[in-house]
């Protein structure tokens, strides 16, 4: 008798086929839009069935395995198998990060678990760029600021999935007002590309996101490579204290993405894309508005423009890890050389911009603006950029300021200064990775590698401001838990010393040698930044804060 051979693995479920190809419509079926494809499938059914996973793998010609290991690498896809119970209709995050914490984000979180626990699913979640307002809670897609157990509550009744809107002007009037006119010259060559990359020379202006690498040099990288060429916007803004990208975004969009088309042309990208964090709802709204309304009257002829959506993976504000997770894999960084420049998106020699960067070109490219903008800095430093201000100060926010202020200045001329009953203890000068500095440091000069001599460094210029309510230790102890929960993985140093390390800090001794031979593998063997810079708030404590470890 003859065996009648069947297929292995899981089959296809034809009526989940059939609600898959219903959400995914006349798209394109490209692997690059995996990740698009899983959030349709996340929002409509608010999870990820094990059955419409295989049968977008199906639709995409990608195998189970594929669809299920990037659908699993990102926090905000719920994958439910077959038998598991699918979560709640609607999820309250809790923001755990540094400037929730010192506002009592842990009290918050155990309050709302033991009100709504049974009827919600309320989780922890990494920063989700609302520091100014801490604590916050996220009810859906609505951020909650200064959040409370009966603010989240009424949040709860209300219409609560539905993204807050943006005040900002809008293409009209952003037109009106003068708006594009500087991508027009440079397209029309009233500024000429050279012209355009010694301006920015001129200025300065160095990447804003957080290495800091001169714009000009980037440019010229990109255009001496064969094309085709793309153009990407790092609009995945995730560091712990860092939110001034949000408010460029939600002040003025247009600026943004006139800034970036500007250096897409300089670079003569063909395809532009911008990669916006999944947190900020209310913001990606707004701008698929917004670029419908540019495409419709467009003022010349623009590249192509894709809007793509994280997944809540902080590792993807790495350029490289960003790349793979546009094209639509698990954001993971890649081995560098080749740089972006040279082998970047699909392959091919791509240019990648934080979004302050691109927000300044337009008035660097006016007339005088590169002057202006170079001469703006204190000092001896060139140029301004926005701070991100959080922690005990009495009005925390975004504030421009002079490259080469100080953190006291920020804090007396900017913040308001402290919280009453608050004494300035330390800073942290540059978000989670930047390290800690102690109140004793704080005249110095806030810029690109004025603070390498102290272990530390600026990078988003998130300032996070900690008071003698406070204590470094605990700081470092949040900030290692959430370099452990944010690593991708992919770097054993990475993923094992993290983790280690925050288990030691949650001891009331730590055990110091173990903690440097941990951090010396971690910034010598992690081929990113995540884990090159997990080591720094333990290394600033024990040099600047030793008497927090004296232990009786």
């Amino acid at each position: 008798m003859r065996l009648r051979p069947h297929p292995k693995g899981r089959q296809v479920d034809s009526s989940a086929l059939a609600e898959v190809q219903a959400l995914l419509g006349d798209e394109p079926r490209r692997p690059d839009l995996l990740i698009e494809f899983l959030h349709r499938i996340q929002d409509h059914y608010n999870h990820i069935s094990d059955r419409h996973l295989v049968a977008l793998a199906h639709e995409l010609r990608l195998t189970t395995a594929e669809v299920y290991e990037v659908a699993t690498f990102y926090s905000h896809f719920d994958v439910v198998k077959e038998g598991e119970t699918a979560p709640a209709a609607l999820t309250v995050r809790v923001c755990e990060s540094i400037a929730c914490e010192l506002a009592g984000a842990k009290e918050l979180l155990t309050s709302l678990k033991a009100k709504l626990g049974n009827s919600l699913r309320v989780i922890p979640a990494p920063c989700v760029g609302r520091c100014a307002g801490a604590p916050v809670a996220v009810v859906g897609t609505n951020p909650i600021e200064e959040a409370t157990t009966e603010k989240v509550e009424v949040a709860v009744l209300e219409d609560a999935t539905t993204a807050i809107p943006t005040r900002f002007p809008g293409y009209e009037e952003y037109r009106a007002a003068g708006g594009y006119e500087t991508l027009l010259a440079v397209h029309e060559g009233t500024i000429s590309v050279d012209d355009a990359i010694a301006a920015v020379e001129v200025a300065g202006l160095r990447g804003l996101g957080g290495a800091g690498f001169p714009t000009a040099r980037k440019w010229g990288f990109v255009r001496a490579e064969p094309g085709p060429r793309y153009a990407v916007l790092n609009a995945d803004e995730g560091e712990p204290g860092t939110f001034k990208d949000r408010y460029c975004l939600e002040t003025d969009p247009h600026r943004v993405i006139e800034g970036f088309l500007i250096a897409a042309k300089v670079v003569g990208a063909d395809e532009a894309y911008i990669y916006l964090r999944d947190e900020y709802a209310g913001v990606r709204a707004a701008i698929e508005e917004e670029l419908d309304a540019l495409r419709a009257d467009p003022p010349c002829p623009l590249p192509t423009i894709h809007l793509r959506r994280g997944a809540g993976a902080y590792i993807c504000g790495e350029e490289t890890a960003l790349i793979e997770s546009i094209e639509g894999k698990r954001g993971e960084p890649r081995l560098k050389p080749p740089f972006p420049a040279q082998v970047g998106l699909f392959g091919q020699p791509t240019l990648v911009h934080n979004v302050e960067t691109v927000y300044w070109l337009r008035s660097i490219l006016e007339d005088g603006g590169a002057e202006r903008f170079a001469d703006s800095g204190r000092r001896g430093h060139k140029g301004h950029r926005y701070f991100s201000i959080s922690g005990r100060v009495q009005r925390p926010g975004v504030y421009l300021a002079p490259n080469g202020v100080t953190a006291r200045e920020l804090i007396e001329e900017f913040a308001g200064g402290m919280l009453p009953g608050h004494e300035f203890y330390g800073y942290l000068p540059g978000g989670a990775s930047g390290g800690i500095l102690p109140e004793r440091l704080a005249d110095l000069p806030l810029d690109f590698g004025s603070l390498d001599e102290y272990g530390c460094f600026i990078g988003s210029a998130a300032i996070v401001v900690l008071s003698n309510h406070d204590s470094a230790r605990a700081a470092a102890a949040n900030l290692m838990h959430f370099f452990a929960s944010e690593s991708c993985g992919k770097c054993t140093p990475c993923r094992a010393g993290t983790m280690r390390s925050a288990n030691i800090l949650e001891n009331a001794r730590w055990d110091l040698p173990l903690l440097d031979d941990l951090g010396r593998a971690m910034a010598d063997a992690s081929i990113c930044g995540l884990g090159q810079a997990a080591p720094n708030p333990v290394r600033c404590v024990v040099e600047y804060f030793p008497h927090e470890l004296e232990v009786e």
